[in-house]
C-alpha cells in the first residue's frame, strides 16, 4: 500500500469539528457552550406549549418534535445527502471506465488526490471566515457547482468521443478539483446548518451519503450487466452514469432553495439561531417568508451576546473528535477506492470483482449509518470511540495479507467490515459532538 493512497478525507468537510458552526454562527461568528444542550436522538426537550404554525415563538421553549415536517426535513436531509456525494461516487463508481481510457494514469488515486487538496483548502478558507458567510448563498453555490461540474464531465467526454488524450485527462482532474471545492461549500454548510436541529436530522443526511455511494454502485452492476456485450459498452454506461447524476445535482438546487426553508421545523430552528444572536440566517428566514429581526424574535431592543468561545478553544475541547474523525478517513481512504482497483489481484470474478468491491463497501457504509440509531449500539464515551477507531487500523495488515494470500471471498468479507466500522463510527461522532452547544446564549 503506497503513500499516495493514504488521502486525507477527514481533514476535509467533517474534521473541522467546531466549524460546523461556520453556517450558523452568530453575531461574533463564533459558538458557546452552554449548559443547555440539543436533544439525544430521538428525545424531544420540553414541553411548554404548542408551536404555531408559521411564525414559532422560539422563546418559550417549543417543542420542536410536535412542530410540523418533522419527518420530511428527514427525508429532505436524506436526499440532499445524496445530493452531495452523488457527483463524485459516480466518479468513483466507473473508475473501471477511466481505466480503460486511461490505463497509465490510475484514475482512481490521481482523481482523489485531486478532490482532497481543493477540499481541505476550501474549508480552511470556509471556516476561517465563517461568520461573514451566509449559509443558504453558501450550500445553493455548493449545489450549483456540483451541477456544472457534472454536466462539463458529460460534455467532455461526448467533445473527445471517450479518447484518452492528456487533454481530457487534464480535464477530468480539474472536474474533481471543482468536485472538491463544491464538497467543502455543501458538506460544511449543510452540517453547520443541521448542528443546532434535531440528530435525526444530521444521522439522515450522512445517511444520504452512505446512499449515494449504494446507489451508484447498484446502477454500475445493473449498467455493466445491460451494456457488457454490447460495442462501447463501457462508455454507454459511464455517460449514463453522469447524465443521472448532472439531473440529480439539479434537482437539488430547488430542494433546498425553495422546500427544505419552509418547512415548519427549519423555520422553528432557524428562528432560534436568529433569536440566540446567529447573523447568518436572515437569507434562510427570508427564503420562508420571515422578515423580522433578531430583536423582534426576543422581544427586546437589543440582542446582547456574552462572550462566545473561539474556533480555536472549540477545536482544543474537541481535538479527539477531530482526531476520531481524520483517522477514520485517513484508514478509510487508504484503502477505497484506489487499492481495491489496483493491489486485489485478478480472481474468478474478473472485471466484475472491483466492482463488487465497491459495492460492498458502499452498501455497508449505508447500512452502518442507521445502527447508532439502536441505543446499545451507539458509542457515546469518547474514550470508547478512541479505542474502537485506533482498533480499525488493524484492518491494514488484514487488507495486505488477504490480498496476497487469501481468495476473493475474504477480501469481500474484510472490504464489508470496513464499511460496516466506517459508517457506524462516522454517525456516532458526527451526532455527539454537536451535544451541549447552541448557536450563542442570549441574556438582557
Amino acid at each position: 500500500m503506497s503513500v499516495s493512497g493514504i488521502y486525507v478525507r477527514g481533514v476535509t468537510d467533517q474534521c473541522w469539528t467546531r466549524a460546523w458552526w461556520m453556517g450558523r454562527t452568530c453575531k461574533h461568528g463564533r459558538a458557546s457552550s452552554s449548559e443547555e444542550t440539543r436533544p439525544t436522538m430521538g428525545t424531544p426537550w420540553p414541553v411548554n406549549q404548542p408551536a404555531m404554525r408559521n411564525n414559532i415563538n422560539v422563546d418559550r421553549g417549543v417543542d420542536p418534535v410536535r412542530v410540523e415536517g418533522r419527518w420530511k426535513a428527514v427525508a429532505v436531509c436524506w436526499v440532499l445527502g445524496l445530493g452531495s456525494l452523488m457527483a463524485w461516487n459516480s466518479t468513483l463508481t466507473i473508475s473501471d471506465y477511466y481505466y480503460q481510457v486511461f490505463p497509465k494514469y490510475h484514475p482512481s488515486r490521481v482523481l482523489t488526490l485531486m478532490y482532497q487538496p481543493f477540499a481541505v483548502g476550501t474549508m480552511a478558507i470556509l471556516a476561517y471566515n465563517e461568520s461573514r458567510i451566509d449559509t443558504r448563498r453558501r450550500n445553493i453555490a455548493g449545489y450549483c457547482l456540483f451541477f456544472v461540474s457534472s454536466l462539463l464531465a458529460l460534455v467532455l467526454d461526448l467533445a473527445t468521443h471517450g479518447k484518452g488524450s492528456i487533454g481530457s485527462y487534464l480535464g477530468l482532474c480539474i472536474v474533481s478539483a471543482a468536485y472538491g471545492v463544491a464538497d467543502a461549500h455543501v458538506q460544511g454548510g449543510m452540517v453547520g446548518d443541521l448542528a443546532f436541529m434535531l440528530p435525526e436530522f444530521m444521522q439522515s443526511f450522512f445517511a444520504g451519503l452512505a446512499a449515494s455511494g449504494a446507489l451508484t454502485s447498484g446502477l454500475r452492476l445493473i449498467t455493466k450487466a445491460a451494456f457488457d456485450n454490447t460495442h462501447d459498452g463501457l462508455r454507454k454506461g459511464a455517460l449514463l452514469f453522469l447524465a443521472i447524476s448532472t439531473s440529480f445535482e439539479f434537482l437539488c438546487i430547488f430542494v433546498y432553495a425553495y422546500y427544505f426553508p419552509k418547512l415548519p421545523i427549519v423555520k422553528y430552528f432557524r428562528q432560534k439561531a436568529a433569536s440566540e444572536g446567529s447573523k447568518t440566517v436572515s437569507n434562510d428566514l427570508a427564503a420562508a417568508g420571515i422578515h423580522q429581526a433578531r430583536s423582534a424574535l426576543l422581544g427586546v431592543d437589543e440582542v446582547k451576546v456574552p462572550d462566545r468561545l473561539t474556533l480555536k478553544q472549540l477545536m482544543v475541547q474537541n481535538v479527539d473528535y477531530i482526531v476520531d474523525l481524520y483517522l477514520i478517513y485517513v484508514l478509510t481512504l487508504s484503502i477505497f477506492p484506489g487499492f481495491l482497483y489496483e493491489n486485489t489481484g485478478v480472481h474468478g470474478l474478473g472485471s466484475w470483482y472491483a466492482i463488487v468491491l465497491v459495492a460492498m463497501y458502499n452498501v455497508c457504509d449505508l447500512i452502518a449509518r442507521y445502527t447508532p440509531l439502536i441505543d446499545w449500539l451507539r458509542i457515546e464515551n469518547r474514550a470508547a470511540l478512541m479505542v474502537a477507531v485506533l482498533a480499525r487500523f488493524l484492518l491494514i495488515p488484514a487488507f495486505y495479507f488477504t490480498a496476497k494470500y487469501a481468495a476473493q471471498g475474504w477480501m469481500i468479507m474484510l472490504v464489508s467490515f470496513l464499511g460496516l466500522t466506517n459508517g457506524h463510527l462516522t454517525i456516532c461522532v458526527m451526532t455527539a459532538a454537536p451535544k451541549g452547544y447552541k448557536v450563542s446564549s442570549v441574556s438582557e
